[in-house]
């Protein structure tokens, strides 16, 4: 079992930024692949971006490509999202995930565990 926590959203005007942070407790957090989703009112779970253990490879959507950039401590057991220049239609909740491999994938149904998620309001 992995209990993750999410934490850090909150209300910011568009331009604005916030870090997200996730914290990973119970089965090892080594050789993982991590990753952030996202979901809006009415629209399907959606994927932002991903991390592979070594932190050497990461992906992220189109949509924020360029704005968002995750990290990982491994030492800490913790997974980041630092979202610049947010817009309004980052507005959504936001889920970390956990993969025990640690390629990094898009795929939705690929991560094992989820967090509870953390709204992200973005107003305009």
């Amino acid at each position: 079992q992995v209990q993750l926590v999410e934490s850090g959203g909150g209300l910011v005007q568009a331009g604005g930024s916030l870090r997200l942070s996730c914290a990973a407790s119970g089965r090892t957090f080594s050789g993982s692949a991590m990753g952030w989703f996202r979901q809006a009112p009415g629209k399907a779970r959606e994927f932002v971006a991903a991390i592979g253990w070594s932190a050497t490879t990461a992906i992220y959507s189109e949509s924020v490509k360029g704005r968002f950039t995750i990290s990982r401590d491994n030492a800490k057991n913790m997974v980041y999202l630092q979202m610049n220049s947010l817009k309004s239609e980052d507005t959504a909740v936001y889920y970390c995930a956990y993969r025990s491999n640690t390629v990094v994938v898009r795929l939705r149904n690929e991560y094992e565990y989820w967090g509870q998620g953390t709204q992200v309001t973005v107003s305009s």
